[in-house]
């Protein structure tokens, strides 16, 4: 008896391309998992900071005392922009922040960038080669962008610590906002606590939240093509045109959101209360 081959629902082809590929061999269950690594993400991540650490290692090589090229001029002027936006938040020693501000934008354009390659293509390539899932955007699963928010929380808090020393941050941490007496030490703790956790969790989620939508319309707009109709190719193509153009300001602008944050946390550990 012979299987005959059927075409997935749309609901089917949506579930599939959110599908990641993981360490439990399966479909995940849950969008945070701990007992499960989503290695599509992983590989993606480090393939993307990879590429971006090879081009600005060019970059570097191509610096000369001559004129500039294009492509030196423009890493150039992007250092020297986030090195402002750095000494002018950070009322400190800038010298370790701001690479860290830079290196997190630069990677995080390169990983939403993936979005805009078609949807089908790369879970296509993985089949040939017998991997059946595969998500390709590493900060539309909510775990990548959390790390990222994570590491920006323990440099808060390094920071905090280098400035104002280990008897001065704990003091403020029952000190403010409502003053150093010991009656409110309980709430002035648990609201800096709330604080610490709202800013981490806030800033994963803005950049997981944007980058979700965008690839789930990505994939809406693929769905148009399977009605197999003239108008239905016309229009997924043109309205994925009109969606891959607006999505290179998101792409952009939410790792610029992270990479300012960022400073603005890691300047207000700096400030004394």
């Amino acid at each position: 008896m012979s299987s005959v081959a059927t075409t997935p629902t749309a609901s089917e082809y949506i579930v599939h391309h959110l599908t990641h590929l993981n360490t439990s061999g399966e479909a995940q269950k849950h969008i945070v998992d701990f007992s499960i690594i989503n290695l599509d993400t992983v590989f993606y991540s480090v393939a993307m900071a990879l590429l971006a650490g090879f081009l600005m290692y060019r970059a570097a090589r191509r610096v000369n005392s001559g004129v500039p090229g294009r492509f030196v001029g423009a890493i150039e002027a992007l250092i020297e922009f986030v090195y402002e936006q750095a000494r002018s938040i950070v009322k400190g020693d800038v010298s370790q922040i701001a690479p860290l501000a830079l290196s997190a934008f630069i990677w995080i354009v390169f990983m939403n960038a993936i979005d805009l390659v078609p949807v089908d293509l790369l879970p296509k390539v993985g089949q040939l080669f017998g991997i059946h899932y595969m998500r390709v955007v590493p900060t539309a699963d909510l775990n990548a962008p959390m790390a990222m928010s994570i590491v920006v929380l323990l440099a808060s808090l390094y920071y905090g610590i280098k400035v104002k020393g280990g008897g001065g941050f704990l003091h403020e941490l029952v000190s403010a906002p409502f003053g150093a007496k010991v009656a409110l030490a309980p709430f002035n703790l648990m609201l800096q606590i709330i604080e610490y956790l709202a800013k981490t969790v806030a800033l994963g989620m803005r950049l997981f939240g944007n980058m979700f939508a965008g690839e789930l319309l990505f994939m809406l707009i693929a769905l148009l093509g399977a009605t197999t109709t003239w108008w239905g190719f016309g229009m997924q193509f043109f309205a994925g045109l009109a969606w891959a153009i607006f999505h290179i300001l998101i792409i952009v602008l939410q790792a610029f959101i992270f990479m300012m944050l960022t400073l603005v946390y890691l300047g207000q550990a700096h400030e004394h209360h």
